[in-house]
Formats: C-alpha cells, sequence, structure tokens
C-alpha cells in the first residue's frame, strides 16, 4: 500500500470518528475558504458589466437599451459557452488535485485555453455582424444600429474571458481563491475609476464606457498571468508543453456536455430579453427586463460562489474516494447557500423601487421594473439553490445528465409558458418573467432528485478511471514531448 493510499484511508477514518458540530463546521470552512473569494470574484467581473450598464443609462435610453440588448442576448450567448466549455477544466483540475496529481492541471489548463480560443474564434462573425443580425430577426433599426457598435468593443473582452474563467477554474480547484478574487476586486475598482473619468469627466459616451470595460477585462487576465508564470504554482504549472495538444478529444467531449449544459441555462434569459424586443415600447421593455436580470444576475454570482465551492469539494472528495464527505459537502453547501438566498428575497421585497433608480433616471423604466419585484425576489430565493445542485453535477461529472434536465425546464416549460403570458395574455414583461421563474422551478425539482439519485460510491469509480485514462495520456504525452519552457 503506497503512501497516498494510506493517506486517504487515514482521512476517511477521522472524518467517520468527528461528531456533527465539528463536522459542519469543519465543512463550513473549507467551503468558505473557496466560497469567499470565489464570490468576490464574481461578483466583481460581473459587476463591470453592471457598471457599464449603469453608465450607459445615464447617456441615453437608447444606449441603455442597446447594451442591454447585446449584454443579455450577445454576451450571455458567448459567455455561456466559454463558462461551459470551461466548467470541463473544473472537474478534471479538482479530481486531479484531489488525486494528488497536481503536474496535470497545468495540462489541463493549456488544453482549455487552446480549445476555448479556436471557440470564440468561431464565434466571432457575430460581433462583427450584429447589427445585419439583428436587422434580421426583426428588431428595432436604431437598437440594431447602436448595439452593432457595442459589439464592435466586446471582441476584446470575449477574448478575454478564454484566459480569465479558465485560469480562475484552475485556481479555484487548487485553493488559491483568494488571488483571485483580489484581481478581480482591484480590477472592477479600476473599472468603476476608468468609467467616471471617460463617461463623466471627459464626455466620451459610448466608447468611454466601452473602452473602461475592455482595458479592465484585461488587466484582470494579465494580473493572472504574472501570478501563474511568476512561479507561484510550482506543482501545477511545469511551463508550457506540447502534451497540451496531445489525447485532446475527451476533453473536447467533457467541454461539450459542459458548454451544453451551461449554455441551455443562460441562453434561456437572453432569448426573453430577445422576445421582449418584439413587444410595444420595446425600448422601455428591453430596458427594464435587462435591468432586472442584471439584478438577479448580481445576486446570482454569490450564488456561483458556492456552485464553484460545491464543484471543488465534491470534486476533491471523489478523487480521494471519499463518497460519505462529497454527501455531507452537499447538504452544508445548500443549507448556506438557502440562507443567503433568504436574505436577499428580504432586500428585493424591501428596496425594489430604490434599486431601479440606479440604472435608469427613467420613470417609465423605474416603473415596469418595480412592477416585477416580487417576481425577481423568488428568482433570487431559487438562485441560492440550483447553483448548489448544478455544481454538485459538475463536480462529480455528470453534465449530460443536467443539460437534459435544463432543456426540458426551460425550453418545453419555461419558454411556452412565458411566450403565452407575455403575448397571448398580454402580461408583457411580467408574463415573460413568470415564465422564466416557471422554467428554474421546474429545474430545481429535477436537479433535486436527480442529486438524490446519484450513486456516490460509483462516481467515485467512475472519477479515478477518468484520472487514470487522462493521467495515461498525459505520461505518454509528456514523454514524446519535451516542455517547451
Amino acid at each position: 500500500m503506497d503512501n497516498s493510499t494510506e493517506e486517504r484511508l487515514l482521512l476517511l477514518e477521522e472524518f467517520d470518528r468527528e461528531d456533527l458540530k465539528k463536522r459542519v463546521w469543519n465543512e463550513s470552512k473549507k467551503l468558505w475558504r473557496i466560497a469567499f473569494p470565489g464570490i468576490i470574484a464574481r461578483v466583481t467581473s460581473f459587476g463591470m458589466i453592471v457598471v457599464t450598464q449603469l453608465f450607459m443609462g445615464h447617456i441615453s435610453e437608447l444606449d441603455l437599451a442597446a447594451f442591454g440588448l447585446q449584454q443579455s442576448i450577445l454576451l450571455r450567448f458567448v459567455n455561456g459557452i466559454l463558462i461551459g466549455m470551461s466548467s470541463a477544466t473544473e472537474t478534471l483540475c479538482g479530481q486531479a488535485y484531489g488525486a494528488g496529481h497536481y503536474h496535470m492541471m497545468g495540462v489541463y489548463l493549456q488544453r482549455s485555453w487552446i480549445i476555448d480560443g479556436v471557440t470564440a474564434t468561431i464565434l466571432l462573425p457575430l460581433f462583427i455582424f450584429t447589427t445585419p443580425i439583428l436587422r434580421l430577426i426583426g428588431q428595432e433599426e436604431n437598437i440594431a444600429i447602436e448595439a452593432g457598435k457595442i459589439s464592435i468593443w466586446l471582441i476584446p473582452v470575449l477574448y478575454s474571458y478564454v484566459f480569465s474563467l479558465t485560469i480562475q477554474m484552475y485556481l479555484q480547484a487548487q485553493q488559491k481563491n483568494k488571488i483571485v478574487g483580489c484581481f478581480s476586486a482591484f480590477s472592477f475598482l479600476v473599472h468603476v475609476l476608468l468609467s467616471w473619468l471617460f463617461v463623466i469627466k471627459l464626455g466620451l459616451g459610448l466608447t468611454g464606457a466601452m473602452g473602461a470595460f475592455s482595458i479592465s477585462s484585461w488587466l484582470l487576465v494579465i494580473g493572472e498571468f504574472v501570478y501563474i508564470f511568476g512561479g507561484w504554482c510550482p506543482n501545477t504549472w511545469k511551463g508550457f508543453t506540447k502534451a497540451a495538444f496531445a489525447d485532446m478529444l475527451p476533453l473536447i467531449k467533457l467541454s461539450i456536455s459542459s458548454g451544453v449544459m451551461i449554455c441551455l441555462e443562460l441562453w434561456y434569459s437572453s432569448i426573453l430579453v430577445l422576445l421582449a424586443g418584439y413587444m410595444k415600447n420595446a425600448t422601455i421593455a428591453i430596458s427594464a427586463f435587462s435591468i432586472c436580470l442584471n439584478i438577479n444576475g448580481w445576486e446570482f454570482m454569490v450564488c456561483l460562489g458556492f456552485l464553484g465551492s460545491s464543484c471543488v469539494r465534491i470534486s476533491n472528495e471523489l478523487g480521494m474516494g471519499n463518497a460519505k464527505a462529497a454527501k455531507f459537502s452537499i447538504k452544508v453547501a445548500l443549507g448556506t447557500s438557502i440562507i443567503i438566498g433568504i436574505i436577499f428575497w428580504v432586500l428585493c421585497m424591501v428596496f425594489s423601487r430604490e434599486i431601479s433608480y440606479l440604472f435608469t433616471s427613467s420613470e417609465e423604466i423605474a416603473e415596469s421594473v418595480s412592477r416585477l419585484h416580487v417576481l425577481l425576489a423568488f428568482s433570487m430565493l431559487l438562485n441560492s439553490i440550483f447553483p448548489v445542485l448544478t455544481g454538485v453535477a459538475v463536480g462529480a461529472g455528470v453534465q449530460s445528465m443536467v443539460a437534459f434536465v435544463n432543456l426540458g425546464s426551460y425550453y418545453v416549460i419555461g419558454l411556452p409558458v412565458g411566450i403565452l403570458l407575455g403575448y397571448v395574455a398580454h402580461l408583457q414583461v411580467t408574463g415573460l418573467w413568470i415564465g422564466l421563474l416557471s422554467g428554474v422551478g421546474v429545474q430545481t425539482l429535477l436537479l433535486s432528485y436527480l442529486t438524490w439519485r446519484i450513486d456516490w460510491n460509483e462516481q467515485v469509480n467512475k472519477a479515478s478511471e477518468r484520472l487514470g485514462r487522462f493521467f495515461i495520456g498525459t505520461t505518454e504525452g509528456s514523454d514524446e514531448n519535451s516542455n517547451l519552457a
């Protein structure tokens, strides 16, 4: 019996000996150690989008609607693909770290850069031809033209996501979240300062707001590069290697299944924003709906911190062969996240009117946002449940099952309900949001059932087999190809 096997058996015995209070306390510390920096990173990263929308809203209603359309449709569409593709890195790096195969993590990171970079380039025409595409699907001419101007500015942001998303998951898997949180918070503060300088002081309008967004996005990536290449990840980063190009098919398959899972979730709200553009007074409808989505999205970033921490904790425990600890981690993460969801539910119910004026000075848009506050509050409550369950699925590597859940919940139930209530029942954006809420509700129930049905001992065996397969492929690639750096 080798040392690593003995160490794992000792950990399993220690877990069984602990009383319940100690288990909860220890697991909570592990979750928050991962979740809190992750929350800071996600809230500040998404905050750059929200801050940009805030400044757009005070330039003009047209710019607010155009950015809301671009952010809610194009950026969310592309971001969904890249986040989904990158979550395969999260699964493999987490399990490799739990199993002690640290050198494999740097190879996975490089492979993910290649896959995500190619994916981003394939999607580039969507940014270049935004205006004709929006015209083709019948959006208002003035919104289509303005959105086309914004999309060109989003191209640098697109390529920054290729690196920032994968690096965040790579560092998170080895519990180096603090540095990601620090870099993200610093980039956010710089973004606020640059937005104020370019838009308010220098009066650069759209150019200033989008320029600040691009600079801040790449500032985060540069900081992460310096950290990795500077020697602060000595066990997991061994330099660039030709092995990154070898045996990519298994990672591509897992990336695609991950991408489908996340995309079906994020594209759902994008389609609803697109539908809002066909309603009477489209500028008001798009603005109000996108504002509510961004408020909901910002709170969702907090819950994504628990998605990430659940993924890491589950994948680490599966990598160590501890099914009991994996199941216990789910309970602690879910309970903690629900408490936070209840707090946001109360805040939304009390301060809905005041929140809307942060984004706009238009009474009509603020009134439309205020009418959605009850539905928005319950959306925030559900946000505290299903991201944790999604994180469990990612950690266990069963993304393909979640893809089917998302497909049925959103596109078979939620979207038809939204269209029916929004257009046939003439409830406008309220009807669309009820459709959004119904889809999320069904998804939460199905994910709960899926999590309950997972055989965690079987997942331990699958994780071991998966790591063994990737380890062999990586070893062969390393033997054939020497390091480039």
